[in-house]
């Protein structure tokens, strides 16, 4: 019986505008869609995808932690809150010039997407801010896109960020609304979505998506999907992030997250958002490469690489950029180039950016890692 309904959802999609572009689902057509029967779940992702994007294509991405710990959130997942003795011990901004030799290095390497993460709670108007603006144009004259993830972000804050050039900012759902006071307490669910609107005043898109394996229920998972599916227009990027279990964090001894409930999170994001682009974050060094090739099957199309192992910190592993190259190749898959579709600056038209540039944007939370 799913194996109908899900199949009535995705063809009610396929019928209706925008090529099957919707943002009216009801929590009960994503909830059909995400029980459909896995296989059957993965094939009709798989066809979705090759109706919007290039299936050949992966983006190949790089997060640097430009101030790493000292987060004064309270988030169960963090190795850099303050609140837990993790690790990751805090630093300073770092200078223009290391962020600079660092983006370098990736771009090199294949990467055409650099996304800065700064263990904020909010963005506050002063010389770091500044130093952040000049390192987002300075980034962006490399010829990458240039994601930040900065936590809360007022309107006028996110206009300074346009101005400096920046493609994508970044800033999670994490979970359910209601699920969320359960990691959470140090904000609110609103707090998010407030971030996400501020930047939708702009035309910097916007990349939110989740983590699974916060001790969510299903009904959690379809709540997280429903409430990204429909935002109008849908976040340009919706990361995938696994728990990375830390040490010292209220999280830590949660249970592994089967590959499994990963594909299929992100096979029914790509029904409900066709256009987006799915990223498989945080967690991808846990899976095998045959892992990772059923979730590209799945419609995942951007992975986090570096050449450290790790994402934002040590405590959040990553595949290095030779393996990353390695898997690549034995796939038959190729990097995409950045800027596909233009620059978001270059054209204010908010409804149409979906589809013009078939979906963009960038990683995972800026304390997830």
């Amino acid at each position: 019986m799913p194996e109908k309904t899900g199949h009535c959802a995705v063809g009610e999609a396929n019928r209706r505008g925008n090529h099957g572009v919707r943002h009216d689902w009801t929590i009960e057509e994503v909830r059909e869609v995400f029980e459909t029967p896995l296989m059957e779940l993965v094939y009709r992702a798989a066809g979705v995808h090759r109706q919007f994007h290039d299936s050949a294509e992966v983006q190949v991405c790089k997060l640097i932690s430009i101030k790493t710990g000292g987060c004064p959130e309270d988030c169960s997942y963090c190795s850099q809150s303050s609140r837990y003795q993790t690790e990751v011990k805090a630093s300073g901004l770092m200078e223009k010039d290391e962020v600079l030799a660092i983006a370098r290095k990736a771009k090199a390497a294949g990467v055409s997407r650099v996304c800065m993460g700064a263990a904020w709670r909010e963005v506050r108007d002063n010389k770091q801010f500044d130093r952040v603006l000049e390192m987002v144009k300075d980034v962006n004259d490399l010829g990458v896109e240039v994601c930040c993830t900065l936590g809360m972000l007022t309107e006028s804050q996110a206009k300074r960020l346009e101005e400096a050039g920046l493609y994508a900012y970044n800033h999670n759902l994490d979970t359910s609304r209601e699920h969320y006071k359960n990691i959470i307490t140090t904000r609110t669910y609103d707090d998010r979505l407030e971030t996400i609107a501020n930047v939708r005043k702009t035309s910097v898109t916007v990349c939110s998506g989740g983590i699974i394996g916060l001790g969510e229920t299903t009904a959690d998972r379809i709540s997280m999907l429903h409430t990204a599916a429909t935002m109008h227009p849908h976040p340009e990027s919706f990361p995938v992030n696994v728990l990375s279990k830390v040490a010292g964090t209220p999280l830590a001894d949660e249970p592994d997250v089967p590959v499994w409930d990963t594909v299929r999170v992100i096979a029914a994001a790509r029904i409900l958002m066709p256009t987006s682009v799915v990223r498989l974050s945080a967690g991808r060094a846990n899976l095998s490469p045959s892992d990772q090739a059923m979730c590209f099957m799945a419609g995942a199309s951007s992975i986090f690489s570096s050449e450290t192992g790790q994402m934002l910190t040590k405590a959040v592993p990553s595949p290095d950029y030779d393996a990353d190259r390695e898997l690549l190749d034995t796939l038959g898959l190729k990097p995409r180039v950045p800027f596909k579709g233009g620059h978001p600056n270059s054209t204010k038209g908010r409804e149409t950016s979906e589809i013009r540039q078939g979906g963009c944007a960038a990683e995972s939370c800026t304390a997830h890692a």
